[in-house]
């Protein structure tokens, strides 16, 4: 679209009540709101801007007296942060006054000529005056026949509602306003405003009887209007495809996407801090091996891996490309078909949802697609599909849904789950505990709790139903606050981020009719349903829980899986299977091995040891503690089979490595364990 952007900047648009904004402000505000919106959007639509009430003139139709302090101020180009600092600091009042029928002939003037050899799906003219300036009508009917001529629309921004204190005029303008009529002081209107109003409602009403003046909105209006950012405007991309049922029946297809998580498009990047150029900043990856010198490697040298356990797997980057799954080509086909209520909402998943729809000029692929859409809706069924985006993508199962319309029928597309997507939980019943049935008085007030906060407002008659919290009219607050934090910086680099704004707050806050509606059946349900402070909190286990010796004899709640005969353990079927320290469970291994016939200590020790240093290298803190589980073990063992002095070596050892690879926070836990680094006499 091609906008411009007519603003009054005449001496009487700087006047203002004690206390109150100048129209001209208000109107820079909703100027500012509106190019905000389109910037952030990423919108293609080119905005001019043009002054009137100028002590200067500069457009092409001034010649003698003839359009006078008119000044185009910017041409048609994508509007940008220049244009919106324009707005707030360039702009200024001025000393003039200028016809506003003049500015918009200037305006039309300039829509012509600057589209010429352009599309646009639309001309708009978007005009703010307080109507104070003189107005003649002698070229209205000029103006009106080619604003209808060329399809330029017009919409007029006002300070106030057009029938504030004049009760002449049409109903319609009447009840448009009354909405927010209540938001403006009654001031007395000038007998300019008076006459320029007339004006206004003859050109609105002539160039639309129905809406005309439908378009005219108040300052107010318009902000609480344009308070939201514009989402981004995304250009429908088809994704054509054939359909297959079986090996012989294909149907040509496109789908669409209907519903799919919006991104912030724009990444991070950095920047110089002084000059703010990202060219200014270069980035360099060194790899380095772990060890004193830090010795470089080249990337040549390097190979990715695939963490399995504590141990690395080398995975190349031709190995990664022959693992991929590959397909011939994209792919929409029908494994089979199943009932609806065969398919639970808890299974949907994926980031879209898709619309499939018979390939557009085709006839035949229309009437076989849609004979499968009305047999699918008649049977209550739906299709499970195979869906594969191209050729290097990997293969989805999903569910294609018969969705008829008055205007189109389509098959709604959603993924299913694999068995790996599926979490299954095991919770006991709530039935089969009698401390968990609520009474009739508990149920009958979470009834009224739930028909208090109803979202669809029904009148009493049930036939008017309105929806009082409709989810696909709220913007993502995130977005919100990101693109107000952007624009601040924008303008003001150095100044803290402005606190969020009321309108974002109350985005996701409960409806204030629902609010006041449900507050009794809170407070029954609060009573019936007391909660008691649970004092005992769950302890955390510690290093020092670890390594802490069983003075107080053996804990009853422990399996007991020392040797003894004819005792059942599980350590013992695993006995026959374990022949090293494994990455898995290694202090299990340990202890496994060490009991075993003819089985070396000081060997085994080893293994063990070689696991505690894979952990330390990961320097995380869960390999920490599976490290401390593996010498608390070996201290164990070593006890118990007179090896002392072995896991004293180990510990005097473990002490300077870790001193030398800085892992003073692994030292910081065995300490908190309280682990004994004097060596323990032979008893």
């Amino acid at each position: 679209a091609a906008i411009v952007l007519c603003l009054d900047v005449g001496f009487t648009m700087s006047n203002s009540a004690s206390g109150e904004e100048s129209s001209l402000e208000q109107a820079k505000k909703v100027m500012t709101k509106f190019v905000q919106r389109q910037v952030f959007a990423e919108s293609k639509d080119e905005v001019a801007v043009v002054l009137f009430g100028t002590d200067g003139t500069r457009n092409d139709l001034a010649s003698g007296d003839q359009y006078q302090n008119i000044t185009v101020h910017r041409s048609l180009m994508l509007p940008d942060f220049d244009l919106l600092e324009d707005i707030q600091d360039v702009i200024k009042p001025d000393s003039e006054q200028a016809d506003f029928l003049d500015a918009i002939i200037v305006c039309m003037d300039l829509l012509q000529k600057e589209t010429i050899g352009k599309r646009y799906e639309k001309r708009h003219i978007e005009l703010f005056t307080d109507l104070s300036s003189p107005v003649s009508e002698d070229q209205l009917e000029i103006i009106i026949a080619n604003l209808k001529k060329t399809g330029i629309s017009l919409q007029f921004f006002l300070p106030f509602p057009v029938d504030v204190d004049d009760g002449g005029g049409d109903t319609n303008a009447s009840v448009h306003s009354q909405m927010h009529r209540h938001s403006f002081p009654r001031k007395g209107l000038t007998e300019q405003q008076k006459e320029g109003i007339d004006v206004v409602r003859k050109l609105m009403h002539t160039l639309d009887e129905e809406a005309g003046l439908e378009e005219i909105y108040t300052f107010r209006e318009s902000l609480e209007r344009l308070s939201m950012f514009k989402k981004i405007e995304r250009r429908p991309m088809a994704w054509p495809c054939q359909l297959t049922i079986g090996s012989n029946l294909s149907i040509r297809i496109v789908a669409y996407k209907s519903v799919t998580e919006e991104k912030v498009k724009k990444i991070w990047t950095v920047v110089d801090a002084k000059t703010l150029r990202k060219d200014d900043v270069q980035k360099e990856t060194v790899y380095c091996l772990n060890d004193d010198d830090e010795t470089e490697v080249q990337k040549d040298d390097t190979i990715q891996g695939f963490r399995y356990g504590s141990d690395i797997v080398p995975f190349s980057k031709e190995d990664e490309e022959q693992m991929k799954y590959k397909t011939e080509a994209k792919c929409f086909s029908v494994l089979g078909f199943s009932r609806s209520s065969q398919i639970q909402r808890h299974y949907y998943m994926g980031n879209q949802v898709l619309k499939v729809f018979a390939a557009k000029d085709d006839e035949n692929a229309a009437v076989a697609f849609s004979a499968l859409v009305h047999a699918l809706d008649e049977l209550k069924a739906v299709a499970i599909v195979r869906y594969v985006y191209d050729r290097r993508c990997n293969p989805q199962i999903g569910v294609a849904f018969p969705y008829i319309k008055d205007a189109y029928e389509c098959l709604i597309y959603v993924q299913l789950p694999y068995m790996e997507d599926l979490r299954q939980y095991i919770f006991s019943s709530l039935k089969n505990n009698k401390k968990c049935i609520p009474t009739a008085d508990q149920l009958s007030a979470v009834d009224s709790l739930i028909d208090s906060m109803n979202l669809i407002y029904e009148d009493d008659d049930g036939e008017t139903f309105e929806d009082l919290f409709k989810p696909s009219k709220i913007s993502n607050p995130h977005f919100q606050r990101l693109y107000q934090c952007l624009q601040h910086k924008a303008f003001y680099p150095n100044e803290p981020l402005p606190p969020v704004e009321q309108h974002i707050l109350e985005m996701l806050e409960v409806p204030r009719v629902v609010k006041e509606r449900c507050q009794a059946p809170l407070e029954k349900v609060k009573a019936l349903f007391p909660l008691k402070e649970v004092g005992k909190k769950k302890e955390e286990k510690t290093a020092q829980d670890i390594f802490k010796d069983n003075e107080d004899g053996p804990n009853p709640k422990k399996p007991k899986i020392d040797d003894e005969e004819g005792s059942f353990s599980i350590i013992k079927l695993a006995e026959g299977n374990v022949t090293s320290v494994g990455s898995v469970n290694p202090a299990e291994d340990f202890r496994i091995l060490v009991r075993q016939k003819n089985a070396d200590f000081k060997d085994v020790s080893q293994q063990l040891i070689n696991r505690i240093d894979q952990f330390l290298e990961n320097k995380d803190s869960q390999y920490y503690m599976k490290g401390i589980s593996c010498i608390s073990v070996f201290r164990e063992e070593a006890i118990k089979l007179s090896k002392v002095q072995c896991f004293n070596d180990f510990l005097q050892a473990l002490k300077s490595k870790l001193v030398d690879k800085a892992l003073a926070d692994f030292w910081e836990i065995m300490i908190q364990g309280r682990m004994a680094f004097k060596k323990k006499k032979k008893s």
